[in-house]
């Protein structure tokens, strides 16, 4: 499947354009509305019953995870209260001081012993599935019962193996990747919002 959704390197505008919607669309296919829905219904869950859902992810998937956070924190489409929702990858100060001190790759999850409880959620952006900082989240999460949600490209890479729900684009390009985590990740926060007004 990926020869076809390889990076559009040397087109111009509209053809990159085309070639992004391509694979917007082989992903639709790719990820039936249960697999999605799925990954809605359990943050739903997390969030009615007061339990955390934390969002993480590494280098550009890190900017993600604070976009998912904005807009289920402060609002994508219905004014509606406030949702407790926390980005593993905004607090500076920790992240800098706990890799320079002591590891990087443990960043996450160290924050996911901090926050993380029995019956929460978190989701993980990776476009390779193998970012061991959010491996480690994910091993620490599964050991307090959280349900792991994993945003990844083709395959879900070594994140497969450690997610409740998988949702991998159906791509190995990083950016192409990305852009599809947005629609993934703009229709997660549609739904878990009108489910949670």
């Amino acid at each position: 499947m990926a020869q076809n959704t390889s990076a559009p390197h040397n087109l111009g505008f509209r053809a990159y354009c085309e070639k992004s919607a391509e694979l917007i669309q082989l992903a639709g296919r790719h990820l039936d509305d249960a697999k999605v829905e799925t990954a809605v219904s359990h943050v739903v869950k997390a969030l009615r019953s007061e339990r955390p859902v934390l969002v993480c992810g590494n280098g550009g998937s890190a900017a993600d995870a604070m976009h998912i956070t904005g807009e289920l924190v402060g609002r994508f489409l219905l004014e509606r209260k406030a949702l407790p929702i926390i980005c593993l990858t905004s607090n500076a100060a920790f992240i800098t001081a706990w890799a320079n001190d002591c590891d990087y790759d443990t960043v996450f999850s160290r924050q996911v012993e901090a926050y993380g409880k029995s019956g929460g959620v978190i989701v993980g952006l990776s476009t390779s599935g193998n970012s061991v900082n959010v491996l480690r989240a994910f091993d620490a999460a599964q050991k307090l019962n959280m349900t792991t949600v994993a945003l990844t490209g083709e395959g879900g890479g070594k994140l497969a193996a450690k997610s409740n729900v998988l949702l991998d684009a159906p791509s190995r390009s990083t950016p192409l990747v990305q852009q599809v985590h947005i629609c993934i990740y703009h229709y997660l926060c549609q739904r878990i919002e009108e489910q949670c007004s």
